[in-house]
Formats: structure tokens, C-alpha cells, sequence
């Protein structure tokens, strides 16, 4: 059980890193593509540029280290989604403001699928909870920590995360793009927002997703250097720092490989929450509590602890399913190494 709990975490983390990777990216051929608008560079290059960034950042050696970009991360966070909100509203009532469609898609099978899809993409969005909650664990008072940690990750993520898609959807409706920087900037049509509301969005969001990709490559960092690393000998002494530096550039390099090669923002999103979050967030406690605490089976704890991991496993085999149907779709609108990030 331990074992399958860690590569589940793993995975997810993975999964996050080469969403965040190829998120910033994009962010950068955005504003490129603003200032030079018949420019030669691709999405891959940008992602490229991304990666060694983040190789530099990853060699940071400790979670602990991270603290002070974590705050700074949260003040980005906040900042971001205030500019988008603000972009977001003024785009809704101009005048060059595109024809909004709420309308639900019209085959009743596709209809479900993207909502299985859709349950599965929210489970990664709430799920970023169990990070701090593990890491919280490590160390005690667990407790204590865990709950602070999880009110402070919730209430961000509550509102930031639904300000942004209400604002979005309410301004562009279907046509809402995954980033929603790509709908302020249309492809046809002058932009919806100013440049410099644009460029600082860019600048917050390419932080923030910088400090995502090192917060949840911890753990992948921590795995391979139980193996590699020697306790007994500093962190930066020779025996520990060439390893160190050598794995965690390969972690990098691969996760921008991935990100370069599948551009698939959303349909990750969707694969990461079905398969990882879901499980860890949904099912493995209830399987945990009832494993540890032995309630009697006529108790409607032990019910309810069963229920919630039916419920939950079906959602998260129905929404891995449609997560991978839509990707494999979407397979059909590209090309390796294409210049477009699919949603």
C-alpha cells in the first residue's frame, strides 16, 4: 500500500510538473507573439527555455528551502487572478466582446463524457490540498499543521481559481480558452485588454508556475535521493551534490520533453485528477480509516467509508476513461512537437 501511494504521488507530481512547464510556456509565446507578431519561434522553444530555467531553480535542496517562494507564489496567485477578474470583466462589456454561447454540447454521450471529464479536472484543482498535507505529516505536530495548511491552500484556491473561470466563462462562454490569456489576446481581432494588464498577467502567472513546478518536484526529489544521497555527508559536500545535480537536471529535461512533445494542458489535467487525485483524495483515506480504526460493520461509519469509495472509484474509472478519449481525440489536431497547445 505504501509503495502504491508513493507512485500515485509520484505520478501526480510528474503530471503537474509537465503541466506547469508547458503552461509557461505558452505564457511566454503569448506575449512573444503579442510584441512579434510574424515571429519564427514555437511553442517547444519557449518550453525549452522553461526547462533550463527550471533546471537552475530545481537545484534548491530542500522543501524547507522553498518557504519564501511559497509566499511569494500565493501573493502572485492573488495578483494574477485580480488582473484576470479585472481583464475579464472590462472584455465582457466592450464592444469588441466575441458572441457568448452557454449552450451544453448536443450529443447526450459527449455530454457525459465532459462531465466525467470535467469532475476529474476539479479533482486536480482541489486535490493540490493533499500535497501540503503529506508534507505536513512529516514532522510533527501533524495535526496542527495539516489543518492550517489545508484552510489556507483551500481558501486560495476557492478564490482564485473560481474567480478566474466565473469571470472567464460569464466573458467567452464555450469559447473559453484552457488559458485564459489566449482568449484576451484573440487571434482575430484587436485584444480585449490592455498590454500592460497582459504582460503583468504573464510576469505573475510565469512565477507562480515556476514556483508549482519546484513545490511539487519535491517529492520526486526526495524518492530518487533516498537512493543516491549519503545522510551522513552534507548536502553540499561532493558525494551528494553531483548526484543531486545530475538527477534532478534529468527530472527537468523529461518533464520538458513530455510538456514539448504532447501539448495537452487540459487532457493532462483530466488523467492527473482521475488516476491520481481521486484515488489519494477520495478513496485510499476511507480504505485507510476503516483499515486503522476497525469500525464494526453495522456501524454507519464503516457504510459511509464504503459508499464514498464505490462512488469515488466509478468516478475516477468513468472520468480516466473520458480523460483518455478526449486525449486520444485531440491526438488527431496536432503534431509532435506542435506550436499549439491543445485543450
Amino acid at each position: 500500500m505504501f509503495y502504491f501511494v508513493i507512485f500515485i504521488q509520484t505520478a501526480i507530481n510528474t503530471g503537474v510538473g509537465i503541466g506547469a512547464i508547458l503552461l509557461a510556456g505558452e505564457c511566454l509565446q503569448i506575449m512573444y507573439s503579442d510584441l512579434y507578431p510574424n515571429g519564427s519561434l514555437k511553442l517547444y522553444e519557449f518550453i525549452a527555455m522553461v526547462t533550463v530555467v527550471m533546471i537552475v531553480l530545481s537545484q534548491l535542496p530542500t522543501f524547507h528551502s522553498l518557504r519564501h517562494i511559497n509566499l511569494v507564489s500565493l501573493l502572485l496567485s492573488l495578483g494574477y487572478s485580480f488582473l484576470v477578474v479585472g481583464a475579464c470583466i472590462n472584455a465582457g462589456f466592450s464592444k469588441n466582446a466575441p458572441p457568448k454561447d452557454y449552450s451544453l454540447e448536443s450529443s447526450k454521450s459527449a455530454r457525459i463524457f465532459s462531465a466525467f471529464t470535467s469532475i476529474s479536472i476539479i479533482a486536480a484543482i482541489f486535490g493540490n490540498g493533499i500535497l501540503p498535507e503529506i508534507q505536513a505529516t512529516l514532522a510533527p505536530p501533524a495535526t496542527g499543521k495539516m489543518v492550517k495548511g489545508l484552510l489556507m491552500c483551500y481558501s486560495v484556491i476557492f478564490v482564485t481559481f473560481y474567480s478566474a473561470a466565473v469571470s472567464g466563462y460569464w466573458a467567452f462562454g464555450n469559447e473559453s480558452n484552457s488559458n485564459i490569456l489566449k482568449s484576451l489576446m484573440p487571434d482575430n481581432g484587436p485584444s480585449l485588454a490592455p498590454t500592460s494588464v497582459i504582460g503583468l498577467a504573464v510576469v505573475f502567472v510565469l512565477l507562480q508556475l515556476f514556483a508549482i513546478g519546484l513545490v511539487y518536484s519535491q517529492v520526486a526529489f526526495e524518492i530518487m535521493e533516498k537512493k543516491s544521497a549519503d545522510v551522513k555527508q552534507g548536502l553540499f559536500s561532493k558525494r551528494n551534490l553531483i548526484p543531486r545535480l545530475i538527477l534532478r537536471t534529468l527530472y527537468m529535461m523529461f518533464c520538458g520533453f513530455m510538456a514539448a512533445m504532447l501539448p495537452f494542458f487540459g487532457d493532462i489535467n483530466g488523467v492527473v485528477g482521475a488516476i491520481g487525485f481521486i484515488p489519494l483524495d477520495f478513496i485510499l483515506p476511507m480504505l485507510l480509516y476503516n483499515m486503522t480504526h476497525k469500525p464494526p460493520k453495522t456501524s454507519i461509519i464503516y457504510w459511509t467509508n464504503i459508499s464514498i469509495m464505490a462512488v469515488f472509484t466509478g468516478a475516477g474509472f468513468m472520468g480516466a476513461f473520458s480523460s483518455t478519449r478526449k486525449l486520444i481525440l485531440d491526438a488527431n489536431k496536432f503534431k509532435l512537437f506542435s506550436s499549439d497547445v491543445v485543450d
